[in-house]
């Protein structure tokens, strides 16, 4: 995977030049702030010789208490309550937002003018205008721009990719995508931001549809239109301050189906009210040469069908294991067999964008750049347009 990435190059058992330093600022302590601040510490060892050495200068949130504690636990050496501090700060060069969507576009726009690079969590934007002014920002500034839409490092994901491209399955029939979760399905769960449209922008659809529509993008291609539908199960939800009730105004579900523009066909669906279901994200990909099988909670298989394979008597789905050092990302881990995880996602993904800091490089086509989430969000919102209207909606960037 190296020479995709442009990592530091080895001579011997010693790096040919020692890699630089780029200082992270990160905003948000919780699931990503942790996520992502777990690949920053992971890589310098991992990911050797990295690309840079991510040094660990502060972190942002609200709440005093936590973000003081949060620093100490991550090894942040500063702290601030105020994310305009955080952007103020010079030894701030990578600003990694990691915050709910409703504080994404203007802290990323702001800390772009101020030159910083940015790493914004999905959705980027809540929607399709917001996530376009995002884009300008970023463009206008210069700075190297990424979504994190983590899926794209998945090693078996990254394999499949590959194989597409490749031409190996031949002509793009059918993509199919789920992603279903289970931990809203009890109605007193209070309703959090995620439920509030005015903070998350949707529920299901930009919480994991996301993940599926980028996927969808990166291994298949533009789509030329969709139509969908939505469904909110639980109206009403208790206020976590336990004041009362507050109306959902999100999408608990949502299904879609979805033309691309190279002829291929499919649908999407993701839903927080599936029993049983804890991170289940699967696709499906049929090709007039094969077909590819993934699911995320299997994460380091793949399926593949080949449809010429011989004997025919034998012929079959294949579970491949994704795990030799000729896969993807796989140079970096451990023997054939000894699996990795959901947290190595953001290893790989951040390594590749500080390479892509450091050496001056595009963040595509392997990682998503801003355009992609602005393409995604522009995604969503036709989604929304379409169940709410009960029509076809044509996919207009």
């Amino acid at each position: 995977m190296s020479d995709e990435v442009g990592f530091v190059t080895m001579a011997g058992s010693k790096a040919t030049k020692e890699a630089p330093e780029v200082g992270i600022g990160m905003m948000g302590y919780a699931f990503m702030g942790k996520a992502h601040s777990n690949a920053y510490k992971k890589i310098p060892y991992m990911i050797y010789p990295p690309p840079a050495v991510p040094k660990l200068i502060a972190i942002a949130g609200r709440d005093e208490e936590s973000v003081k504690e949060a620093a100490k636990r991550y090894g942040y050496s500063s702290y601030y309550t105020d994310w305009r501090d955080l952007i103020k700060d010079d030894r701030v060069q990578l600003f990694d937002n990691g915050g709910p969507n409703d504080i994404h576009a203007e802290p990323t726009i702001a800390a772009a003018q101020a030159g910083k690079h940015i790493l914004c969590e999905k959705p980027l934007a809540r929607t399709a205008k917001e996530a376009a002014s995002m884009l300008e920002a970023v463009t206008k500034a210069g700075v190297k721009h990424m979504v994190a839409f983590n899926y794209r490092y998945v090693p078996a994901i990254r394999q499949a990719y590959e194989l597409i491209r490749s031409g190996k399955l031949g002509e793009i029939f059918h993509f199919r995508a789920v992603y279903l979760q289970e931990w809203i399905i009890d109605p007193s769960f209070p309703k959090i931001w995620r439920l509030d449209k005015s903070r998350a922008g949707s529920g299901a659809l930009g919480d994991l549809g996301a993940h599926i529509i980028d996927l969808a993008r990166f291994l298949i291609g533009e789509p030329r239109r969709v139509s969908a539908m939505t469904k909110t199960f639980i109206n009403e939800r208790p206020l976590p301050d336990g004041t009362g009730v507050g109306k959902v105004d999100v999408d608990d579900a949502f299904i879609s189906l979805i033309e691309f523009e190279n002829g291929a066909i499919g649908t999407l669906e993701a839903s927080r009210f599936c029993a049983g279901r804890k991170n289940y994200q699967s696709f499906e990909i049929n090709g007039s040469k094969g077909s590819l099988v993934f699911n995320l909670e299997r994460m380091n298989e793949l399926q593949v069908f080949w449809k010429d394979e011989q004997p025919r008597e034998t012929q079959g789905f294949h579970n491949v294991l994704i795990s030799e050092l000729y896969h993807p990302f796989w140079e970096h881990w451990w023997p054939q067999g000894h699996l990795i995880g959901w947290e190595h996602t953001f290893i790989h993904e951040i390594a590749h964008l500080l390479d892509v800091i450091v050496n001056d490089k595009d963040i595509a086509p392997y990682g998503a750049t801003f355009e992609d989430g602005y393409k995604n969000a522009v995604i969503c919102d036709a989604i929304l347009a379409s169940a709410e209207s009960s029509r076809q909606i044509e996919i207009k960037y």
